[in-house]
């Protein structure tokens, strides 16, 4: 949200400067994200002075060039050439002087410099109004009037000020600050002085000439409506006064009757709607809903199929605007518009906020009425914006305010303790702070007793329903840096549940993190056509967009669009890990299940001077993926080559019926739909199986042993079917004691191998912890493991 440092100035009196202002602000909830220097005209008419021309004669090298003499209030006349065909002598012009740069209204800013145009010298410029940014004309210079002081400065001629823009982070909750009012009355309360409501002293009916009837249909979706008539207006271009309050905050001018009721909109919070009166039928305006599908043109020109739900803005015959979000495109104000119908209304915020997403409108009313409206300023609003539209667009008001408001909104009563409020702040705030804080915030005591105080918390603070709503008022007026940090902090011990979940997964993230992966966080979100199993796909009801229609049933897909991201931004090698969960429609029942995805992808180191770069590889998955079920302490799974969609080829390790991670290359298909063509890499662990696991590991500390281990090498030949798995699992059967470790250094397939057949080279690893094996022990061990290869197995020993 923007505000205006000098409009926030006519509500509240204060010498803050804007940064002192930034500080109040961010510590009072209202947290400032940017502040900067803004001006209504570009470069602020910086260096241009107001000049008089002395004496102007004809350039003797160029028929359309003029060499001036210009005083400006210096020691000397400066020489000026210029090419204007109105220049002459004995007028007041506005000049800019060399140094200055000149921001015109098409192209870049240029600055002025000394320089000799067709041979003679120019120590500046003499300015054309479009040159300088202050109109459109370039018939000539600009020529000011006679009274014009000589030298003085051009911003203080034509009362150009600069302004400060405050963009602030506005939270839900905070409706009532939505306004430069609202954030006026909160500076107002922490500064503990008064603020100032625009004079509507001067809102009179002028006469009943154009009387529309109003009748509200739907009381539940439309709480309050009013509205007043004005009648001989002239449709133009606001004033500049009017336009640059708008053009500071970023809101584009568009015609005088419209300006206004942004203008109100921005200043008192409260959303406005100017119909052109001549074109509601039968001068009646209705509240409704209309039928299912019935075609309604917006603003936009964008025809919308309404709602049964959708509450609309109708005359006698048809649909005239979208209620809280957007006008019709048939009713609105036009340049040929003479009469105005105001609305001022409040709206159900439930109701415009459904209109709003089921249509994809986002409007500055839909953002107010969305988080909530006073429902009592709408009657000032409406004689704030006409008394406005009579400044600007001349006119006269033509009946009287009326005024659909059947249950009048009540206060919110709210009771308070003290010693609750010290109890959540942390300080005893003394009494009579308290009660000045909640005074100054608006809010009224009704009753005020030892123990605490009744109050009645105004209709504009929505969120203020609770007595913790008012500790957090009080609190964020008193300023949160005044609550001393206690020198003794007091702590309890608290039970965790093993294995700690949080532990565990920054235990692991902390050794991805240290071997060169990088954490991605990615959406839940994504499309429906990225389900795998649509039957059990949980879809979104009121999606953003149909990009964002269902939550995901894999970490995959929206880890491909992140490694897609990188590669087209020519970061191509990928270490990626993300904890997320995924979510399923079983048995009519919502499960999410938490999971793990390491991805790896292009160079698995970058090229040096000393080798070349090598792409990654499946087994370099495999490296990550053991490593964690290492850390974690697991050991005792079975392995299985995996055949399924969702890997071209890979492994998954296991226990009985439930899989730890499933591991592989990336589907073709799958690559094709993240727009990607190098190879990718990725592991998929259940997450709570592996939790669960770690339940049943028990931690066993004991020496290292004094013992040498011995060595083994052996070669056989194997079935093409027999895996490096099976062969450690019939070795450490065969001697579960001793044999401590089995590796594969080498397979070979190829020429000199009987078909079907292929080699592993495997190395055992034996030790006893209580003695030196023997080479008879070692002997007998290997002899044992040998046999019941060959028998189990069918290994043939090379």
């Amino acid at each position: 949200m923007k505000i205006s440092y000098s409009w926030l100035k006519q509500f509240i009196k204060t010498d803050k400067t804007p940064q002192e202002l930034s500080l109040i602000l961010t510590n009072i909830g209202l947290e400032v994200e940017s502040l900067e220097k803004v001006q209504t005209i570009p470069g602020g008419l910086e260096g241009l002075v107001i000049g008089y021309v002395e004496e102007r004669v004809q350039h003797p090298n160029a028929d359309r060039l003029s060499v001036t003499k210009v005083n400006v209030g210096g020691p000397e006349l400066l020489q000026i050439v210029c090419g204007a065909p109105n220049v002459a002598a004995g007028q007041k012009v506005v000049v800019a002087v060399v140094g200055t740069t000149v921001h015109p209204n098409e192209g870049e800013p240029f600055k002025i410099n000394k320089s000799k145009i067709r041979g003679e010298v120019s120590e500046g410029m003499i300015c054309a109004e479009d040159e300088i940014g202050l109109g459109a004309s370039h018939a000539g210079i600009m020529v000011l009037p006679e009274d014009a002081q000589i030298g003085l400065e051009a911003k203080k001629y034509f009362n150009v000020d600069d302004d400060y823009l405050f963009e602030i982070g506005l939270t839900p909750n905070r409706a009532d600050a939505a306004s430069h009012l609202g954030v006026a009355r909160d500076l107002a309360a922490y500064l503990r002085t008064g603020f100032e409501l625009p004079d509507v002293s001067a809102f009179k009916v002028e006469n009943e000439r154009l009387n529309i009837a109003v009748e509200v249909e739907d009381t539940d979706a439309c709480k309050r409506y009013s509205s007043v008539s004005v009648s001989g207006v002239t449709v133009k271009p606001s004033p500049d006064w009017l336009k640059d309050k708008l053009k500071v905050i970023g809101v584009r001018p568009i015609n005088n009757i419209v300006d206004v009721t942004n203008y109100v909109l921005h200043e008192l919070g409260q959303p406005l709607h100017a119909f052109d009166a001549a074109k509601i039928a039968g001068k009646k305006i209705i509240v409704k809903k209309c039928a299912e599908g019935t075609p309604f043109v917006t603003l936009d020109e964008v025809e919308r199929k309404l709602s049964a739900e959708d509450l609309m803005i109708c005359d006698a015959e048809k649909p005239l605007c979208i209620a809280g979000v957007f006008g019709g495109i048939g009713s609105g104000v036009t340049e040929q518009t003479t009469t105005v119908f105001l609305e001022s209304a409040y709206f159900n915020a439930v109701s415009v906020r459904k209109t709003s997403k089921r249509h994809g409108l986002k409007t500055d009313s839909s953002f107010r009425f969305e988080r909530g409206t006073d429902p009592e300023i709408t009657i000032l609003a409406l004689q704030r914006a006409a008394l406005l539209i009579k400044e600007v667009a001349g006119g006269e008001i033509s009946s009287p305010i009326a005024d659909s408001y059947p249950v009048k909104a009540k206060p919110f009563e709210v009771s308070v303790k003290y010693q609750n409020m010290v109890d959540l702040i942390g300080k005893a705030i003394p009494a009579s702070e308290i009660k000045e804080i909640i005074t100054s915030l608006g809010i009224s005591i009704v009753q005020e007793t030892a123990e605490g105080l009744d109050l009645l918390v105004p209709t504009y603070k929505v969120d203020v329903t609770r007595e913790c709503d008012i500790t957090e008022e009080v609190l964020r007026i008193y300023g949160y840096d005044n609550i001393e940090i206690p020198s003794k902090v007091n702590a309890s011990l608290a039970y965790t549940i093993k294995p700690n979940k949080e532990n565990i997964q920054n235990l692991i993230a902390d050794m991805l993190t240290a071997n060169g992966f990088v954490e991605i966080w990615c959406n839940s979100l994504t499309r429906l056509a990225n389900s795998k199993n649509e039957a059990e796909a949980v879809q979104i009801l009121n999606p953003l967009s149909s990009d964002l229609n269902a939550m995901r049933q894999s970490l995959l897909q929206p880890a491909l669009e992140s490694v897609a991201y990188n590669v087209n931004r020519k970061n191509s090698d990928i270490k990626f890990y993300e904890f997320g969960k995924t979510y399923h429609l079983i048995e009519g029942k919502y499960v999410e299940r938490p999971r793990l995805l390491i991805a790896l992808s292009g160079a698995k180191q970058s090229e040096q001077w000393n080798h070349q770069a090598t792409p990654s590889t499946f087994y370099n998955l495999k490296a990550a993926v053991d490593a964690v079920v290492t850390r974690l302490g697991l050991s005792s799974f079975q392995t299985t080559e995996i055949n399924d969609e969702n890997f071209a080829y890979g492994l998954k390790y296991f226990r009985g019926d439930k899989t730890l991670v499933s591991f592989g290359a990336v589907t073709h298909a799958d690559k094709k739909a993240a727009g990607l063509k190098q190879d990718v890499f990725y592991a998929d662990f259940d997450w709570a199986f592996v939790l669960d696991a770690l339940k049943k590991n028990k931690i066993i500390n004991k020496e290292v042993s004094k013992y040498p281990a011995v060595r083994r090498d052996l070669s056989l030949l194997v079935d093409q079917a027999v895996t490096f798995d099976e062969l450690k699992t019939i070795a450490f059967k065969s001697e579960k004691k001793l044999v401590k470790n089995v590796q594969v250094f080498d397979v070979y397939q190829g020429d000199n191998l009987p078909e079907g057949k292929k080699s592993y080279a495997l190395n055992f690893t034996l030790q006893d912890e209580e003695q030196t094996l023997t080479d008879k022990q070692i002997d007998t061990i290997m002899q044992k493991i040998i046999t019941n290869l060959a028998q189990t197995a069918k290994a043939e020993i090379r």
